[in-house]
């Protein structure tokens, strides 16, 4: 069976989501009925065993999740005790049912006493939260997280956004997370991600034509987004079909990290390599190159004349290069001839103050352009950008890049790819172990070595990323930067899942 595009939500689209199923005649207390059915599940299927279950519940419908999740696990026989952030009497809609239909005590959250055995649900705030935490919660959640209790969260740990993944102050940190219909950004973005422990995506009767109709343009990073733009091989493909590579090397002692990106983008397909050297460097990459070509690239004058043969269709530019005017002046010509450039490391900051300069060269041309920042670099390079933090790394991401008329891949843990249009996605397969001296020169390859086979932009990004994070699975631990290109899935192996 092919997978399907995963959308992740920000909370507000959520919301639309939940009024769209309601409108359409769906009962309003059937969904929250169906979220605290999937708590409750969870919670018996992992921790079946405890001695009890404390449930937390806060002022909204969140809270009357937790109220039903309570009812059901009752139910089922366990022992289990609510508490309330605030009168539950105030409750209102929705909520206001889950609370009556549970004709137990509800005790004050300020009484609430981690017990070892026990397990908590958080059904305090949930992801719409817009406020930092503070008082009898924030100093429940400290004392949660001090112990070894386990935590389900419902809809995300409370004290995250579920726009940014960012702490509000103090949030859980959860065991399991059980999530309504669709992730949010939150659940990926960091900390989130950490503080979520397992994630569970419930469907709880909201229609896929009212997820599809509120999507942001936002998903999850799967081969589903990208491997139909996949390059293929015909009967009577050869290697100038396939694309011809140029990655630019440092000088001499400078010279590894092209290298690196090089074997990346013969590796996922190029048909020609070829390794742009100062003089100075020829021999050290030389004794180091086989099936990778080597040319004398010294001046802009030389890069010129490069420049006329055509089938030069893909340029990697920045890894061990030097920061400075010589790396503005390349870039700047292989976008005025039209040709892809993958902008990273030294070639992003030799624009930083210079990014006007950059965005009115790619506009002027059409060319592909991509930019592979990670933190420092983008702060240089975007440094009003950056220092919004009430906006998301996928918000700063678009900005970005419809700032730069570039594809943004902004790289981290949590990396996010955005393109001028608005479309991302946040990667979630890459393992913590991929952060290692020479990881993003490959990354650089790979993108390079995508587009120089006629992959369009954006989902050559999005390929190269999770290709990426899958060769450092496939690799596993101790993995240095030589192994990546080594272990590339082939594309057959998911071109059906």
């Amino acid at each position: 069976m092919r997978s399907v595009l995963q959308p992740v939500v920000t909370p507000v689209a959520m919301g639309r989501m939940d009024r769209r199923a309601i409108d359409s005649g769906i009962v309003g207390y059937g969904l929250m009925t169906m979220a605290g059915s999937a708590i409750a599940a969870s919670l018996l299927r992992h921790y079946g065993d405890a001695s009890g279950v404390d449930v937390l519940c806060g002022p909204g419908n969140n809270g009357g999740d937790g109220y039903v999740a309570a009812n059901m696990l009752r139910s089922s026989g366990m022992s289990v005790a609510c508490y309330s952030l605030g009168n539950p009497a105030k409750l209102t809609g929705d909520a206001a049912r889950a609370r009556d239909d549970w004709d137990d005590e509800i005790l004050p959250l300020e009484d609430y006493v981690p017990t070892n055995g026990r397990v908590v649900v958080d059904a305090l705030f949930g992801a719409g939260l817009q406020r930092d935490v503070e008082g009898d919660a924030a100093r429940i959640i400290a004392a949660v997280n001090a112990s070894d209790i386990p935590v389900i969260a419902a809809d995300l740990p409370s004290g995250l956004s579920g726009e940014s993944g960012r702490v509000r102050g103090a949030a859980f940190r959860a065991n399991r997370t059980i999530t309504f219909a669709a992730p949010k950004p939150g659940h990926f973005l960091l900390p989130g991600r950490e503080l979520c422990g397992e994630l569970e995506i419930a469907d709880i009767g909201i229609p896929a034509r009212c997820i599809e109709a509120e999507a942001e343009g936002l998903w999850l990073n799967r081969p589903a987004l990208w491997r139909d733009a996949l390059p293929r091989l015909v009967a009577n493909s050869h290697k100038y079909t396939r694309g011809h590579l140029g990655v630019f090397s440092g000088g001499y002692g400078q010279t590894g990290a092209a290298r690196l990106a090089a074997m990346a983008g013969l590796r996922v397909g190029a048909g020609l390599v070829t390794v742009l050297s100062p003089a100075s460097a020829n021999a050290a990459n030389a004794a180091h190159l086989t099936s990778i070509m080597l040319t004398t690239i010294e001046t802009g004058t030389d890069l010129a004349s490069l420049l006329q043969d055509t089938r030069f269709n893909s340029f990697v530019l920045g890894p061990g290069f030097g920061v400075g005017e010589k790396a503005r002046d390349f870039a700047e010509r292989i976008i005025a001839a039209g040709r892809a450039l993958v902008l990273d490391a030294d070639g992003i900051s030799s624009f930083a103050g210079f990014c006007d300069r950059l965005a009115e060269a790619a506009a002027n041309q059409g060319a592909n352009l991509f930019l592979t920042p990670h933190q420092g670099e983008f702060a240089r390079l975007f440094p009003q950008i950056a220092s919004d933090e009430a906006r998301s790394k996928v918000e700063q991401a678009r900005s970005a890049a419809r700032k730069s008329g570039a594809v943004i891949i902004y790289k981290g843990a949590d990396t996010v790819i955005a393109d001028p249009s608005g479309r991302a996605v946040i990667c979630d397969n890459a393992p913590p172990w991929l952060a290692t001296a020479g990881s993003g020169d490959t990354l650089a390859g790979l993108l390079g070595g995508l587009v120089a086979q006629g992959m369009p932009g954006f989902e050559a990004a999005c390929a190269a990323a999770w290709l990426h994070g899958e060769a450092a699975n496939h690799a596993g631990e101790g993995l240095i930067a030589e192994d990546l290109a080594s272990n590339l899935p082939a594309f057959s192996s998911f071109q059906e899942n």
